[in-house]
């Protein structure tokens, strides 16, 4: 069942300008993703919450023969990228209406802590993967929750709208239980924490 976000969120990451801190965390997470990659050159792609700019699906271009974007706003500049389309819409709506069995590689990056039913929109990412397709999942931890908070709120080094609108930390205690609900298999899943435990980034293949 959908939940409120739409009504929530009515902007995209990155459509309000960006801060030095976020640049540096959305290419350290860029370079995790790389790492992670099939050494493939025609992966069938989705990024789920992709932002204004669609970051993501930009640095592992090279690597796919099609990408999709979901997001409440994208950059029109975006329309313009060959082999690239977007759904403008909440994740929660846009999710039943994929494709099953469709996408080698899913993308959730930052946005599974802003979701009211995480575990409905990882049975969706269960779903619209091929056999042996590959989900990526990067959440902040509850390590994390303090050190965030103190940047937005106090430093304004990240942006406040986007701590506001966290539902969810995340430990291996808390995401390895909902994957293996979603339906992945707990020897297709990998869960490693990352930047001295504030970051959990986990692979699961279907």
């Amino acid at each position: 069942m959908p939940s409120n976000n739409l009504e929530i969120r009515q902007q995209s990451y990155g459509e309000e300008k960006t801060t030095f801190v976020d640049r540096l965390r959305t290419a350290l997470v860029g370079r995790s993703i790389n790492r992670k990659l099939p050494r493939r050159s025609d992966l069938i792609a989705l990024d789920l919450g992709c932002g204004y700019h669609a970051g993501y699906l930009k640095m592992i271009y090279s690597r796919l023969q099609e990408g999709t974007g979901v997001d409440v706003s994208i950059s029109p500049e975006c329309d313009s990228i060959p082999r690239l389309k977007f759904v403008r819409s909440s994740i929660d709506h846009a999710l039943p209406n994929l494709p099953s069995n469709h996408y080698d590689l899913v993308l959730f990056i930052s946005v599974l802590e802003h979701l009211h039913s995480p575990l409905l929109a990882l049975e969706h990412c269960h779903r619209i993967l091929k056999p042996d397709g590959l989900l990526m999942i990067n959440v902040p931890t509850w390590y994390a929750k303090p050190v965030l908070e103190v940047s937005a709120f106090r430093f304004g080094t990240s942006p406040a709208c986007e701590m506001d609108d966290h539902k969810m930390y995340y430990s291996k205690r808390d995401l390895w239980p909902m994957l293996v609900k979603a339906g992945f298999k707990p020897s297709r899943i990998k869960l490693q924490y990352q930047r001295l435990g504030m970051v959990l980034f986990s692979l699961s293949y279907k």
